[in-house]
């Protein structure tokens, strides 16, 4: 009696050591994420070549801010910067003398700014270097964040609703509803997913929106082949025929009854499948059929670098540790959201 005692405070033990590291690790990932939004949120705040603030002929300007604000959707549009700063040929470092007032950013420079020597090793001027132009790689580091993260959630966001869509009305209506979003979804996933986007981005061309475009009417089958399972095993549940009964249409079910049950799984598939938007992105624009040489991205920067390997091997660090980030973050977000909505896991809901 003694030692079975003594052995299930051993497994107390081992447990409670498994779910604070396993409790840390979630907490390292979600502070991780935040910092990584954060910066493609604020990216014109930390790394750009017009100030935060500054006063030019009399009046204060706010050229970083208003291109903060201006990339936000829906509220973008309203956002303008003052002249003459919205011109392109306008330079602020050379208009800007130094007694006239200006607030720039940590890294004053833009990610496609060509400002010093090429292949600069780190130093306190550029933290991490220039490369082979002579371009701020933390400066291009920080925008390629923006890219990447935008890329990431807009593409399963729209992966998401289509996925939802197509697999919602598959398992509500059935019969040949379901037939044929079944065959759309198998016709789908024959083909292998990088491949079609290749084929498709060739006749499309670059461009952020296009890429977002591509993996999100690409890497919806996943989502619709849960969302259509969830909805067949919930629709002759009890509370489904007495909705019915009281005469509520079926769209009103679906969403009202069905859909939130579905939704818990779906978070968890679009949480992984962040991480797999971002590498596609990236290997997209290794490949040079992403979003373009124009804006800086973490699989360009890789690219610029792979050129480089044997005389300036460090430039593959950075974007390396990015992608490697990025995805680590997504997947292990991904399995604590697996875990935490799974009810028959228990171990699982019981991590704090």
């Amino acid at each position: 009696m003694t030692a079975m005692n003594h052995s299930n405070s051993i497994l107390a033990f081992d447990r409670s050591l498994a779910i604070d590291e396993r409790s840390w690790l979630t907490r390292g990932a979600l502070v991780t994420a935040a910092l990584f939004v954060s910066v493609a949120l604020f990216a014109p705040l930390l790394a750009w070549h017009q100030p935060i603030v500054c006063k030019y002929q009399g009046t204060y300007h706010f050229p970083a801010v208003a291109d903060t604000f201006s990339r936000i959707p829906l509220v973008g549009g309203w956002i303008q910067k003052s002249k003459p700063f919205r011109f392109p040929s306008f330079d602020a470092r050379t208009a800007l003398d130094s007694d006239t007032f200006a607030l720039w950013p940590p890294i004053a420079y833009g990610p496609s700014e060509m400002i010093a020597g090429a292949n600069l090793p780190a130093s306190g001027a550029h933290m991490l270097g220039t490369d082979d132009r002579g371009r701020d790689v933390l400066a291009r580091l920080i925008h390629g964040t923006r890219v990447s993260v935008r890329v990431g959630v807009y593409s399963m966001l729209l992966a998401g609703l289509v996925g939802i869509i197509i697999g919602g009305a598959a398992g509500f209506y059935g019969g040949a509803v379901d037939w044929i979003c079944s065959r759309l979804i198998e016709i789908m996933m024959c083909f292998p997913a990088f491949f079609l986007i290749l084929v498709v981005m060739v006749w499309i061309g670059n461009g952020v929106t296009g890429v977002i475009l591509v993996i999100g009417l690409t890497q919806w089958t996943s989502i619709a082949r849960l969302v259509r399972a969830e909805f067949i095993s919930a629709r002759e549940l009890d509370y489904v025929d007495a909705a019915r009964s009281y005469g509520a249409t079926g769209s009103y079910i679906a969403i009202r009854h069905l859909l939130p049950g579905a939704l818990a799984p779906t978070l968890v598939v679009l949480t992984f499948g962040v991480a797999d938007a971002i590498l596609l992105e990236a290997g997209l624009s290794w490949l040079g059929l992403g979003v373009g040489s124009e804006m800086a991205t973490w699989g360009g920067m890789l690219r610029d670098a792979y050129d480089q390997i044997r005389t300036h091997p460090g430039l593959m660090v950075a974007p390396c540790v990015a992608i490697f980030l990025s995805v680590l973050c997504c997947h292990i977000m991904g399995e604590r959201l697996r875990r935490s909505l799974d009810p028959r896991n228990s171990y699982g809901r019981s991590v704090a």
